[in-house]
């Protein structure tokens, strides 16, 4: 269950413990820690939440959502994937369906939530999604549509990074400009594909056959990553716990916006060895 400490309604760390699994390719625990501040923000549109499976040990689903639109109509596209994140998941049986048809089912069902959500209120709410589901057997699957992004560590090292919906990775991907640069450009906030919009959203999975003790999985949005390069990010969480890390990982970032941070938020999970 998550242990939560909070700081004067401005930020939240929770950490998670979840039983050792004995009966997979190997013996572990997952350890995970979820963190979110609203940053320079007059309000927080940012949601995250780690899920664990309510009737299968070892399986879990991560999800982080940020949300745009306006004061309210943020928080509701936020909340409106969370809470299908939520039912998606409780659906889901791992010893017979696929993890990447029921991240790819979460992202499609936020979507039309949102749309019906614009709807009823007359604003326009759009919301990224990050999230991965870790299954008993150690395969994990992310997925992500707009710039929240989910990385996969290695010990210290980057195995995979999902690369943003933006109109500044395109300019990566063409060569015209590089990773460096596009964390300044002007259009940096320039997203191709969200939920919530008149466009199907991107729908872009990655599937990891065989986690290994040692390994992590953070998905965190723009107001963090932003901050950091990946050879930052892993050595932060290699070394540290959880909990440590996603507190390093959301006061660096709040120190480095020198009071002009957007919301940020980040979920963390790492294989352990039982002892």
């Amino acid at each position: 269950m998550p242990r939560g400490t909070a700081f004067p309604r401005i930020l939240l760390i929770s950490d998670y413990s979840f039983p050792m699994m004995m009966n997979a390719p190997s013996s572990f625990r997952l350890v995970a820690a979820t963190g979110i501040h609203r940053g320079d923000r007059p309000y927080q549109q940012d949601q995250v939440e780690i899920i664990p499976h309510p009737r299968v040990q070892g399986c879990l689903l991560a999800v982080v959502a940020d949300g745009m639109g306006g004061k309210s109509g943020g928080r509701k596209a936020a909340d409106q994937v969370i809470m299908t994140a939520r039912q998606v998941f409780d659906r889901y049986v791992p010893s017979k369906d696929d993890s990447v048809e029921v991240l790819s089912q979460l992202v499609n069902e936020a979507h039309l939530m949102i749309k019906l959500t614009a709807l009823a209120f007359e604003e326009e709410p759009h919301s990224t999604i990050g999230a991965f589901i870790v299954n008993p057997n150690l395969s994990a699957d992310l997925v992500h549509a707009g710039d929240t992004r989910v990385y996969h560590f290695r010990g210290p090292e980057v195995v995979h990074r999902t690369k943003d919906h933006s109109f500044v990775q395109r300019l990566v991907d063409e060569g015209q400009i590089t990773d460096e640069e596009a964390n300044v450009h002007p259009q940096a906030n320039l997203l191709t594909g969200c939920l919530g919009t008149q466009q199907d959203p991107p729908v872009t999975t990655h599937r990891i056959h065989q986690l290994e003790v040692g390994d992590s999985l953070l998905v965190c949005s723009d107001g963090l990553w932003h901050y950091f390069t990946p050879k930052e990010l892993g050595a932060i969480v290699h070394t540290l716990p959880p909990r440590e890390a996603a507190e390093m990982l959301v006061g660096k970032a709040r120190h480095r916006a020198r009071a002009g941070g957007d919301n940020l938020s980040l979920a963390l999970v790492r294989v352990e060895s039982p002892s």
